[in-house]
């Protein structure tokens, strides 16, 4: 993807996460993680401790990660929470190399979701 297909496609996901919010401003990419995880592991609560909200965000980067074969998902432990395991070492890379591959399989992720829809 072009880096200007990126940019136009992630302002898409992030008014999409927006709306879906009833916010005045556009999420960043830590927002967007954030709720990736809450998505993923399948249930929402008032608060989560700032512990949980750390572990919702790797979940949310390990699950965007699966698409390139960096992590696959192994199950959910007792409480419900999801497990992945890292299967291939990712390259140490650029902050913005980094945000820039997590913003491209958001992408891929949101496309995902809005195929699944009825």
């Amino acid at each position: 993807m072009e880096d200007w297909q990126l940019d136009f496609e992630w302002l898409r996901v992030q008014h999409l996460v927006q709306d879906a919010m009833h916010r005045d401003t556009l999420p960043d990419l830590n927002t967007v993680l954030f709720l990736i995880g809450i998505q993923e592991l399948g249930r929402w609560k008032k608060k989560f401790s700032k512990e949980e909200k750390q572990d919702l965000m790797h979940i949310a980067v390990c699950r965007l990660l699966g698409y390139d074969g960096y992590y696959e998902f192994v199950g959910r432990d007792e409480d419900g929470w999801p497990h992945w395991q890292q299967v291939r070492e990712l390259a140490p890379q650029p902050i913005a190399d980094q945000e820039k591959l997590l913003k491209t399989n958001a992408v891929r992720y949101f496309n995902d979701l809005e195929k699944e829809a009825p």
